[in-house]
């Protein structure tokens, strides 16, 4: 960890935005945003004990491991240590999505779907079970404008899909339940959920 040191009198908007009114005033901030904190002077061991909290606990350690493990493609890696994080800590977020993450990849979705139940509502978690919703769309078989479409997105041709449930929407209003997972899947920051939110909206409204 790093400690620093801020002259409040030389910095008032910063001392006024985090409320100092006594010297010392100790914020704890992780990943950029404050996450605890005190005021006064207090013991070593108080201040030994507070720093130990801040640290990464040994399941984030584990699931930090198993997502580089993940990255790099070893899949058997990584779900050990994802499992590993859940045995020390049930809780760890990104232990539980990423295990189920590795199921859904590798083609268990029942597990990956229990998995990630305790983790709603999370966004990660619900792109997972959303693409594992669009993956089954392939499996369809019945007519109609709106189970041809969930075929083609399950196919990742998003475009003709998301164009073919707007034409669907007139005639079956499940289709734009459909576009709201094909939207979930591709990301908020993917250009195309922009367009057809847009292209949604006033279809609707």
């Amino acid at each position: 960890f790093l400690l620093a040191k801020l002259d409040v009198d030389a910095n008032p908007y910063t001392a006024g935005q985090f409320g100092v009114q006594s010297i010392p005033t100790v914020v704890a901030f992780r990943d950029g945003q404050p996450i605890d904190g005190f005021v006064g002077a207090i013991p070593e061991p108080m201040v030994n004990e507070f720093v130990d909290k801040l640290m990464p606990t040994e399941a984030e350690l584990e699931a930090e491991e198993a997502l580089e493990e993940e990255l790099e493609g070893h899949l058997d890696g990584a779900e050990q240590k994802y499992r590993d994080a859940l045995e020390v800590d049930p809780t760890n977020r990104d232990a539980r999505v990423g295990l189920a993450r590795i199921y859904a990849e590798t083609g268990r979705e029942d597990q990956a779907r229990e998995t990630l139940a305790p983790a709603l509502p999370d966004p990660e978690a619900e792109r997972i079970l959303a693409m594992l919703e669009v993956r089954d769309w392939a499996n369809l078989t019945e007519p109609g404008t709106l189970a041809s479409a969930k075929r083609l997105a399950a196919q990742g041709n998003w475009r003709q899909a998301l164009d073919a449930m707007l034409g669907a929407l007139s005639d079956d209003p499940d289709a734009r339940q459909a576009m709201l997972e094909v939207f979930t899947v591709l990301g908020e920051d993917d250009e195309m959920v922009a367009e057809y939110r847009k292209r949604l909206a006033a279809a609707l409204f």
